[in-house]
């Protein structure tokens, strides 16, 4: 269990796609703005298939990789996990290192599905469209959550789909 909080960034559409041919199956630049506010100065985790749809680290932030795979090799500056027990305790450390006070999860779907049970916080952007794609997001309860913020929909002139920012909380136990 990582000490620092789990949350998970993530644009999923009406039909739970989230991915597609190995990049995103949308071009939303407004959404894509939010993201980089949202993580800036935090520790991304991701596996290693969203890390080569990104193709490189991030600025301002600093990226994590969960890959079990001994040949796949990281630039400097980004930080490799075998595991996802490994990849936490690398984003703890880069949490405590950037005085960030959260570790931001942005995919692929496997790491959204291991990481869900233990995320605090879900940052979704619902995408008002139904895309054909080959990613998807794990179903979960929606009950087990309370709704904190809701802004849209939206779309920006170049957005090729509207979308609704909805934050959600795993109430305390």
């Amino acid at each position: 269990m990582p000490r620092h909080p789990l949350a998970l960034v993530v644009a999923v559409s009406q039909n739970g796609v989230i991915g597609a041919d190995g990049g995103l199956p949308w071009r939303l630049p407004s959404d894509l703005k939010r993201f980089r506010a949202i993580t800036w100065g935090k520790p991304l985790l991701m596996g290693r298939r969203t890390y080569e749809s990104i193709g490189r680290p991030l600025p301002g932030r600093t990226s994590v990789v969960v890959s079990a795979d001994p040949a796949f090799t990281v630039p400097e500056g980004v930080l490799k996990g075998a595991s996802l027990d490994e990849g936490l305790r690398l984003a703890d450390e880069a949490a405590d290192a950037m005085g960030a006070d959260e570790i931001m999860v942005i995919g692929g779907a496997r790491l959204f599905h291991d990481t869900l049970p233990l995320a605090r916080t879900l940052h979704l952007t619902e995408v008002h469209a139904a895309p054909p794609g080959d990613v998807y997001f794990p179903a979960f309860d929606r009950a087990g959550w309370r709704e904190v913020a809701r802004e849209g929909p939206i779309q920006g002139d170049k957005d090729e789909a509207a979308f609704t920012y909805v934050t959600l909380v795993r109430p305390a136990a």
